[in-house]
């Protein structure tokens, strides 16, 4: 039976916080759990943007629980300045949905350096995962979400290109991200395991879904694809967020190919289960922006 977001049970008690909620698949991600009565607290970089996803959600679900929170993922300056309000607040936080993604734009930096893919894909995902885990690990329920993509098998970790030391190859760079994001997935749940913690780190994809991504590219390509729109998209988030899911899980579409379809596991690149980069390239995200996991 294909899984849809009306099998997911009544969320009621539980906080979610979305990066990248006010469109695409994170205001989809959004809108569902709203519908089951989850705490749902919506992150962005732009407040207008965050404010009119708030009301467009409220306007479907009257009685949503919702909170916005402006939050830029390409910087550590602003991620830290976040998370230090939300463990000042004394909020509790449940599921933390790491679903913020740029894909092919145009060469460039971070704030903090890092080639725009990999820092607001993975390093700022790693920062903000790391000063919100005091309140995740407090949780009966705590579970970080990670979203990688498809295109992870195409994607090895350059530890000299990280940066943007050589010549710009946005595939390359966009797979070598979402390879990072799986792995730090993979990681997060070795290292909560060997420290006893209740909390479940867990990875998906969305296969091919139209979204604001496709604006820096070709929007015309998409039209060649069996692609879903953004609200079935969402499902293997929704899934992955809400399901007794087993440990080392990656959740994707079950269509041809993973473009479309229902969650179900998905397919790992080999190289994404290399304990061995894995751990360097936990290392290189802690040495680079001097945060660690307090575990």
């Amino acid at each position: 039976m294909n899984w849809t977001p009306e099998k997911i049970a009544d969320q009621s008690g539980k906080t979610f916080l979305i990066t990248g909620a006010n469109a695409g698949l994170g205001y989809e991600t959004a809108l569902e759990l709203a519908k089951k009565s989850a705490h749902v607290i919506l992150t962005g970089r732009n407040e207008e943007k965050l404010l009119a996803a708030r009301d467009k959600i409220v306007a479907h679900v009257p009685a949503a629980r919702l909170d916005i929170g402006v939050l830029d993922i390409n910087s550590i300056s602003s991620i830290k300045t976040y998370a230090e309000g939300v463990l000042q607040s004394g909020q509790s936080l449940d599921v933390l949905i790491n679903n913020a993604g740029i894909m092919f734009p145009p060469p460039g930096l971070t704030e903090d350096g890092f080639e725009a893919q990999f820092g607001v894909n993975f390093i700022g995902h790693f920062v903000l995962t790391a000063l919100l885990f005091p309140v995740l690990k407090q949780s009966e329920n705590g579970r970080v979400v990670t979203l990688s993509s498809m295109a992870h098998r195409n994607g090895k970790i350059d530890f000299d290109n990280l940066k943007l030391e050589k010549p710009f190859d946005k595939f390359r760079e966009y797979g070598q991200s979402k390879m990072a994001d799986l792995m730090f997935s993979f990681e997060l749940q070795r290292r909560i395991d060997a420290n006893g913690l209740n909390v479940v780190s867990t990875a998906c994809h969305p296969g091919v879904s139209k979204t604001e991504l496709l604006r820096t590219d070709k929007p015309e390509m998409i039209e060649t694809v069996a692609y879903m729109d953004a609200n079935q998209g969402a499902f293997s988030t929704l899934f992955s967020a809400t399901e007794a899911v087993e440990k080392f899980a990656y959740t994707g579409p079950d269509g041809e190919g993973e473009v479309n379809g229902y969650p179900a596991a998905s397919f790992v690149a080999p190289y994404a289960k290399d304990e061995n980069i894995a751990a360097q390239l936990w290392a290189y995200a802690e040495k680079e922006t001097g945060v660690t996991f307090d575990f």
